[in-house]
């Protein structure tokens, strides 16, 4: 996910998987879409993602109460969150919301793998980011969106920092959450997976520290080129790491959760865990989890959302997902 073979007039720091998608399908003159409803609401915030995935944009207009109208061109509809996404679907049937309303794969594992989706796709921006400042060359024309090349250094140290946060608090819900519920049902399963993890922290905060170091370099010296290099090979070591790490847990790890047959209530709370385990990021870097995914994965993630029974943590991330560019 998040592969772009296209040359963008974004810096490589600013690009989304959704803006991959767009290249492929460019949207039609799309009539005006307005929502009428609160900007807080958990629906509204749905709808947008809906919209997201169509390639449409959306016009939200405050209102008071709890019901939400949606208008496309000279049509209106209002009612529950179902209406309105078939409303949408009808209307813009390209490319398609996919519902799946009898899939029984366990909140657990949705909650994990969309982690997943989105700390890859961060860390292939990262080789990216850090492989056109290594072959750009000394000079360039400042580019606004990211300043001068020492400024750039900064914002790349300051976003692997906000990766390595997410990254950091994925494992230990994993460790602390997931891997416990099913060492309980067979010790030793998870050994693999706690030692990779242990694996590959050391590197992690390397990373961190070559950046800081790049960080005050001046820009096109032999030194800075020799430690851009040196940094682009343990990202991509990093990234193939993670991916190797991530592919082995989604085929031998994740799918024995439904073999554990937790009952719903269980279920419920192990979910809820993990949306607890990751409090801390989600309070703060919600917005850059949500921009490591595809409009369709940030609408399950929100989807997901709405079920925590924490109702201060969903409704500070709900507020995000509604001021999200």
């Amino acid at each position: 996910m998040g592969n772009c073979f296209f040359k963008s007039k974004k810096p490589t720091a600013e690009i989304a998987p959704c803006d991959c998608t767009r290249r492929f399908r460019p949207a039609p003159v799309a009539p005006t879409v307005r929502l009428y409803g609160s900007a807080s609401s958990p629906v509204a915030a749905y709808i947008r993602f809906a919209l997201l995935r169509k390639n449409v944009s959306l016009q939200l207009v405050p209102t008071e109460g709890d019901t939400l109208v949606l208008e496309i061109g000279s049509e209106t509809v209002s009612g529950h969150r179902e209406t309105l996404l078939q409303f949408i679907e009808e209307k813009f049937p390209h490319p398609p919301l996919r519902f799946d309303l009898v899939e029984r794969t366990p909140l657990v594992v949705k909650v994990t793998r969309l982690q997943h989706r989105s700390i890859t796709w961060h860390l292939e921006r990262m080789v990216r980011w850090v492989e056109d400042l290594r072959t750009r060359g000394k000079r360039k024309t400042v580019d606004p969106a990211v300043g001068s090349p020492r400024m750039e250094l900064k914002k790349l140290e300051k976003n692997y920092a906000q990766l390595l946060e997410v990254m950091l608090e994925h494992a230990q819900m994993e460790e602390r959450i997931v891997f416990p519920l099913l060492q309980r049902a067979d010790p030793g399963l998870c050994k693999a997976a706690n030692e990779e993890h242990a694996r590959d922290l050391p590197v992690m905060n390397g990373i961190k520290e070559d950046m800081k170091s790049i960080g005050v370099m001046d820009y096109g010296t032999p030194a800075c080129k020799e430690g851009l290099s040196n940094l682009s090979t343990r990202l991509k070591s990093l990234q193939k790491h993670c991916k190797e790490h991530f592919d082995e847990e989604e085929k031998d790890v994740l799918p024995l959760l439904e073999a554990t047959e937790l009952s719903g209530e269980e279920e419920k709370r192990v979910f809820e865990d993990c949306i607890e385990a990751m409090k801390v990021t989600h309070s703060h870097l919600f917005n850059f989890f949500l921009e490591g995914l595809l409009p369709s994965e940030a609408m399950e993630y929100a989807d997901l959302i709405m079920k925590c029974g924490d109702k201060q943590l969903r409704a500070s991330m709900i507020q995000i997902i509604s001021n999200a560019k």
